[in-house]
């Protein structure tokens, strides 16, 4: 199964641990470790190297200390529709994939989740994820069913508008036609949205902007969220034209004007996104905020994925 990560073409901040450390010094503390943990017990000892060992994150990957890679359930999924449609706001055609848990059709009037994919990937990266199969599961499990909806958003747009005036308006695209491709085919209005790395931005941005219009959403989920506290960490990017593109758009400096009646925030310990991921899921009120050890790949997100959908449809079926 071909996979996408973000990390490959993703330019996140800085690690806060500094230069890597050398092969003898790696093989030295790594011995050290090693013996800590006879002694304390393996999750001490990466406790230990998550908060002050020098070199910490490069070693605990080189030990195979930040966590385990999650898979795709072993559930028969719903429908997946996989169709083409027309965005005026992006001025071109997008890939729009509807997925259903099982037995379930449009016409039983779901609530809707939709799903803003990463960079470097697109709206049927989402089914190469497995997302069908972690939806049936879910619901099989006794989570209320809801509908998830993927859109393509672009590679490294960071899901706004640009500064330089090309025409592609992602959020002009869920705001006010995403709704209506949905009403066609018998689905309503998304009140949720599930956002991963570029996508949580993306989520983060139609929260903030379902706020303003009066319509919060019921439920956001974010899986490692790419947002940036700084210009000097967003530059890097190329998602932002200038400075100003991004203060204009950077969703981290302007949470307090966002609603949402549950808030999830998922974000591995040894990802560069995590300390602001942490700022979000602070200065948002997250309901849940869970910081395992993780990278950012799609193990961590296949990993997480089961609690974000609990949370999804437990509260849209409560809103």
């Amino acid at each position: 199964m071909t996979t996408h990560t973000d990390s490959a073409t993703e330019q996140p901040p800085a690690q806060p641990d500094g230069p890597h450390p050398s092969r003898r010094r790696l093989l030295r503390i790594g011995a050290g470790v090693a013996a800590g943990g006879a002694l304390l017990g393996a999750g001490a000892a990466g406790g230990m190297l998550a908060g002050w060992l020098p070199g910490g994150v490069a070693l605990k990957k080189a030990l195979g200390m930040t966590g385990t890679d999650g898979t795709a359930p072993d559930a028969t999924p719903g429908a997946v529709h996989v169709e083409q449609v027309r965005s005026a706001a992006r001025g071109r055609n997008v890939t729009m994939v509807t997925m259903l848990p099982p037995g379930a059709t449009a016409s039983t009037n779901l609530p809707v989740c939709v799903l803003l994919h990463g960079r470097g990937n697109d709206a049927q990266g989402m089914v190469t994820l497995g997302v069908p199969q972690f939806l049936a599961a879910a619901v099989k499990a006794g989570v209320p069913p809801f509908a998830v909806v993927a859109v393509d958003g672009g590679d490294a747009t960071y899901w706004h508008q640009h500064a330089a005036g090309d025409g592609d308006d992602p959020q002009t695209m869920l705001r006010e036609e995403l709704p209506g491709w949905l009403h066609a085919r018998q689905l309503p209005t998304p009140r949720a949205a599930m956002g991963i790395s570029m996508g949580g931005s993306g989520a983060l941005q139609y929260a903030i902007g379902r706020t303003r219009g009066g319509r919060n959403l019921d439920a956001v989920a974010l899986l490692s969220p790419a947002v940036f506290r700084t210009w000097a960490d967003a530059r890097t990017t190329g998602g932002y034209a200038d400075e100003a593109d991004w203060q204009a758009h950077e969703p981290a400096l302007r949470l307090d004007g966002m609603q949402t009646g549950a808030l999830g925030v998922w974000c591995g310990q040894e990802d560069p996104f995590c300390p602001a991921a942490r700022q979000v899921a602070r200065q948002a009120r997250a309901r849940e905020a869970h910081f395992p050890d993780g990278l950012h790949t799609d193990g961590f997100w296949r990993r997480v994925m089961p609690d974000a959908m609990s949370l999804l449809g437990h509260a849209l079926a409560t809103a």
